[in-house]
């Protein structure tokens, strides 16, 4: 796969685009003035792996309080404003990482000059978001009257002119729609267009399973045609939910190893142990393992040895027991009610020996 060239840009100590690894970015459920709440929630999305935080900043006020989360949080943070340049300026002087703000709806070229002026110094991102379902009208007349991939590729290209009109690039592009084909073909056009970084997203996803699918589906066919230099996953859920799944489209598009990947089958009438809930046992305790590891949980005898041996560890299961490997070695045969625990056992083993190297 060889992925799209584009120009890099900086949030905070984060690299965007440019041959940068596919950051992974949520969104606080929060308002920066409810500082307590908003801070514990970034800094569990930084445990669970996200890269770059956003905060709605409907008013000052929540501008003004980016500078204390800021100060107790250790990721960089980006400031959501809509209408109002003034919220920019307030949220660069509180110290902000990034800005999600479209330039054609701040008003004049005067106001959008202030932001730049404001931003230049510290090269302080600005992300433009289009999104399906707030295009403006002018937009909406020329493409039919209802939302288009064309139409959301226009509006994005009229906000990049104003910012490239003011000498600023310092910038990255989303194509949201809650449509897995639109917005798909949206960014495919795009990315033909410009060099600028691209952040991926199925808005308004839906609930988790739900969600999960658009997602995998929208954000992983763009991954895997090389485009994409962030992405968010949009849940209705916990956002450390966005997180996790946000990783696995990345494993599974073979883009990052985020610690110890499980493979396992999805049972037949050959399965002669109780795969189900050792499955699900297995993924529960490898949670937590930072080092990359592939670990395979196999039913049977017909794909089972074949995968447990491309795994680092792994155990296929047959009649009541199965066999234990490690780097593809068969280990021992173990009963099947021991198999997690000799497992787990292995695994804990080599991660022992590989921090005293």
């Amino acid at each position: 796969m060889t992925r799209r060239k584009t120009r890099q840009i900086h949030i905070g100590q984060v690299a965007i685009g440019g041959g940068a690894p596919v950051s992974i970015q949520s969104m606080s459920t929060f308002t920066p003035t409810d500082i307590t709440a908003a801070v514990k929630q970034i800094n569990e999305l930084a445990d669970a792996g996200c890269d770059i935080v956003r905060l709605a900043v409907p008013n000052r006020a929540s501008a003004l309080a980016l500078k204390q989360v800021k100060s107790q949080t250790r990721v960089p943070l980006v400031a959501d404003i809509h209408f109002d340049y003034r919220l920019a300026l307030d949220a660069i002087d509180s110290g902000v990482d990034g800005l999600r703000i479209n330039p054609g709806n701040i008003g004049s070229m005067e106001n959008v000059l202030k932001v730049v002026e404001k931003a230049k110094p510290k090269r302080i991102p600005i992300r433009i978001g289009i999104n399906a379902g707030s295009l403006p009208e002018h937009i909406l007349e020329s493409y039919g009257g209802h939302p288009t991939a064309q139409g959301m590729v226009a509006s994005a290209l009229e906000h990049i002119r104003i910012l490239e009109q003011a000498d600023y690039r310092e910038m990255k592009i989303s194509l949201k729609s809650t449509d897995v084909p639109m917005m798909v073909e949206a960014y495919r056009t795009l990315a033909d267009q410009c060099d600028y970084p691209l952040h991926l997203g199925v808005t308004e996803a839906g609930t988790v399973m739900r969600g999960s699918i658009k997602s995998a589906m929208g954000i992983g066919a763009l991954l895997l045609d090389g485009i994409g230099d962030t992405i968010r996953v949009s849940l209705t859920a916990n956002p450390v939910e966005e997180v996790k799944v946000a990783k696995m489209i990345l494993q599974a598009a073979g883009y990052s190893t985020y610690g110890a990947v499980m493979i396992s089958c999805p049972t037949c009438g050959r399965c002669q142990v109780d795969l189900i809930p050792m499955a699900a046992e297995v993924e529960k305790r490898l949670e937590g393992i930072k080092t990359p590891l592939r670990v395979a949980v196999m039913g049977c005898v017909v794909n089972g040895p074949g995968e447990a041996r491309e795994a680092d560890f792994g155990i296929a299961g047959g009649n009541g027991q199965g066999v234990l490997f490690r780097k593809g070695k068969v280990l021992r045969t173990v009963p099947e009610d021991d198999l997690v625990d000799e497992l787990m056992n292995e695994i804990d083993q080599y991660l022992a020996e590989e921090k005293k190297v």
